[in-house]
């Protein structure tokens, strides 16, 4: 599983580590785009493998921020 950035923009912050368990739905990113913040959600439970961004990156619409295994 990919999260995907839903738009183009700069990333706020990142809300997990490599390693974390999170629940579908929970935040894994904000992206600011045209001077508003998007909460960029888990798309399904699981632990979280890689955390491809940082702070200050600029994303494209539909690139990979993060990945992980299935649910626990």
């Amino acid at each position: 599983m990919s999260v995907l950035s839903p738009l183009r923009g700069t990333v706020v912050s990142v809300e997990v580590a490599e390693g974390d368990l999170v629940r579908q739905g929970a935040p894994i990113a904000i992206v600011e785009s045209m001077k508003m913040e998007h909460v960029v959600e888990a798309p399904q439970a699981g632990v979280v493998g890689l955390v491809a961004v940082r702070p200050g990156d600029t994303v494209a619409e539909g690139a990979p921020g993060a990945g992980g295994g299935g649910g626990p």
